[in-house]
């Protein structure tokens, strides 16, 4: 597993983070994929409050108990809000501009750590993978590895809770088929490049799992899989305990 930092030139989520904190406004946040056309994230929805959250980020919020994992934690939404509920949350990130800016908005605990580095050996009770976390594993083949990390961070009762999307509704016929080309590999696997004014991102990998894939290896490395919450776009929140 890849277990590198981003470094500030190479950091378009974080500048454009840093940029819409510090003026309250940013640019276009650009991401590329050999997949898809050409997307934007809109950098403002980042800073969401919880009111602003979708239904599935508010239950997990909800039930995220103990010593609390955000992992990707971009701006720091999420934590800011288990906070004000009084929970207990370690918040990390790859990006160092992301980083500072969640200190600089009053998260009490955040550092710029890669989730598979193995020099980071704390005990959690949650850990929170939201806005498509599964994404941060990047291919299934990475799954095993994931999943043995989880194992050496998790405390013997502990939870993931992580949502994702189906992709299958990108392929859907008229007629309610889907059009898959199964030789191409699994179809969540997806690659991205960011760009935010003159700073191009490194490309990475992304996976996007649809449940039941998921609950399929969750099996094979000891973990289940329960269904918690399902949105308007395929999307869905999982709960992954040990046993």
């Amino acid at each position: 597993m890849d277990i590198s930092l981003l470094t500030p030139e190479k950091d378009p989520m974080g500048q454009a983070i840093a940029e819409y904190f510090e003026k309250g406004k940013a640019s276009r946040l650009r991401v590329f994929s050999s997949q898809f056309e050409e997307d934007e994230i809109p950098v403002h929805q980042l800073f969401r409050s919880t009111k602003q959250m979708p239904t599935i980020e508010r239950t997990a919020l909800e039930l995220a108990y103990g010593r609390i994992l955000d992992v990707g934690a971009g701006a720091g939404c999420h934590a800011i809000a288990l906070q004000e509920k009084g929970k207990d949350v370690y918040a990390i990130d790859i990006s160092p501009l992301a980083v500072e800016t969640m200190l600089k908005r009053g998260v009490r605990k955040a550092m710029q750590i890669n989730l598979f580095d193995e020099h980071f050996c704390e005990s959690f009770d949650t850990i929170m993978m939201l806005m498509n976390g599964s994404g941060i594993v990047g291919r299934l083949e990475n799954l095993p590895a994931f999943f043995q990390r989880m194992k050496q961070l998790l405390c013997p009762e502990g939870c993931i809770l992580m949502d994702s999307s189906d992709l299958r509704y990108i392929y859907e016929e008229e007629d309610g088929s889907f059009a898959i080309d199964l030789a191409a590999g699994y179809y969540g696997e997806v690659d991205f490049k960011m760009q935010y004014k003159n700073i191009v991102g490194n490309p990475f990998n992304w996976l996007y799992i649809d449940f039941q894939t998921l609950s399929y290896y969750a099996a094979e490395y000891g973990f289940k899989a329960e269904l918690l919450k399902e949105g308007e776009h395929y999307d869905y929140l999982a709960r992954l305990t040990l046993g």
